[in-house]
């Protein structure tokens, strides 16, 4: 695999950051929550933010929030499942989600 190939499929692992009260409290413990795809690994997503923000990772949490049945004037419908990913950052680095990539 080449160089290029690789960078792109770091990108592919992080879908977006999720930004909550939740997740910015979060934040002040060294911790990040991005959106990730289903089948993305623990060692995936360490490896895809190493690489892309230049930090070391301590630990990578991983959950799948199941979608939910909703309604909205009268139709139903079901939100997609998504799996996210709490990533602990070793002491002394830090990502600014805010500012991008």
């Amino acid at each position: 695999m080449s160089k290029e190939t690789t960078h792109e499929a770091h990108y592919d692992t992080l879908i977006a950051p999720v930004i909550t009260e939740k997740s910015t409290i979060a934040s002040e413990n060294n911790q990040v929550v991005f959106r990730v795809p289903l089948d993305a690994s623990k060692p995936e997503i360490a490896d895809a933010v190493e690489t892309l923000f230049k930090v070391k990772v301590k630990a990578v949490n991983t959950m799948r929030i199941k979608g939910k049945n909703k309604q909205f004037r009268g139709r139903s419908y079901t939100r997609s499942t998504v799996k996210k990913a709490v990533v602990t950052l070793e002491e002394g680095h830090a990502i600014d989600v805010t500012t991008g990539l």
